[in-house]
């Protein structure tokens, strides 16, 4: 099978295709023919080595793919030949084939596109996750976005204004606003060209904002925390901007605010079932048309450093997505 290979830590156009022996089932695990696969901000951090998991060389990234099951191990049940999944996976996603856990893989739609489904599991499972679960996110509460354009900054905007909260997103240029008013955000800062917090204030008639869903970090972080109100909550979810903030924990003193860490990876892998319940909300709110997850670019397994460059770059909106076979 093709597969798209780090060797050695480096940028994306280190990345190389190569043709590499299937991997091997495991007892509980199923192997899937990728039709697509998604593409996100941790596949970027494991090939330069600043993944929390660092897999051994060569490995293929690749977190997320939606396909067609070929086999199952002797242990598996509910998982069937030729069923159509979506799945996560420690890395190894960017491959005509993929092997994972049997409680990662997940029915689909018969109307939702691979391509859609490869780039549906995590963007969701962690919006749902963080203000759901971690946020405890009310209706008439006020939810701050940052990177509100991007997959999961998108997903957020979506749950949030299905929970019934008032959405805030944050882009980092104006060509993003009217997507994320799309889908379903109240109002849009641009902190390319606006004072973040004080604009929060202002939406806020001066009482901030409930929660904030923070997958950028660095300067949106500090002035974030800035914009919390009385006994608000930071849902930290990552750091695509590069720089891991440090938050001063007078202010969280002051607002009785939380910083709340959310690593939907480890909760998915700790407590399946819960997740897989997540999951199954979020699908049935795919299937009633109250969430439109966005893919707005699909590249070519060979195109995989361009997906990843295009990713680092903030060019895209939405998911995007690497298209490893040509069913839809």
């Amino acid at each position: 099978m093709k597969a798209v290979l780090c060797k050695a830590f480096g940028g994306p156009g280190d990345l190389v295709v190569e043709d590499v022996a299937p991997p091997a089932l495991g007892p509980a695990d199923v192997r899937i023919a990728v039709h697509a696969a998604g593409v996100n901000f941790p596949d970027v951090l494991m090939i330069t080595g600043k993944y929390q998991m660092k897999p051994e060389f060569p490995f293929s990234p690749g977190l997320e793919v939606a396909g067609e099951v070929l086999e199952v191990g002797e242990e598996v049940s509910g998982v069937s030949a030729g069923q159509r999944v979506m799945a996560t996976l420690r890395h190894g996603g960017f491959a005509e084939e993929a092997v994972t856990l049997a409680q990662s893989v997940f029915a689909i739609p018969d109307d939702m596109a691979y391509p859609v489904a490869a780039g549906f599991t995590i963007t969701y499972g962690t919006a749902h996750h963080a203000l759901i679960g971690r946020a405890k996110l009310q209706g008439g509460e006020v939810l701050l976005v940052l990177g509100a354009a991007g997959g999961v900054g998108l997903a957020a905007v979506e749950v949030g204004a299905l929970l019934g909260a008032r959405v805030i997103g944050a882009v980092g240029a104006e060509a993003k606003v009217a997507v994320v008013r799309e889908h379903g955000a109240d109002a849009v800062i641009n902190y390319g060209s606006e004072n973040l917090r004080d604009r929060v204030k202002d939406l806020t008639g001066g009482n901030g904002a409930d929660a904030v869903f923070d997958p950028v970090g660095g300067e949106a972080t500090t002035e974030s925390v800035r914009a919390l109100a009385w006994r608000g909550r930071l849902l930290v979810i990552g750091f695509a901007s590069g720089h891991i903030p440090e938050i001063a924990a007078n202010r969280l003193l002051l607002k009785e605010a939380q910083a709340v860490g959310v690593y939907w990876g480890a909760f998915a892998t700790r407590e399946p079932a819960k997740n897989r319940a997540n999951i199954e909300d979020l699908l049935r709110w795919y299937g009633e048309g109250k969430i439109k997850p966005l893919v707005s670019a699909t590249f070519g397994l060979a195109q995989a450093g361009e997906a990843l460059t295009a990713l680092i770059e903030r060019k895209v909106t939405g998911k995007v997505v690497l298209r490893v076979r040509q069913q839809p």
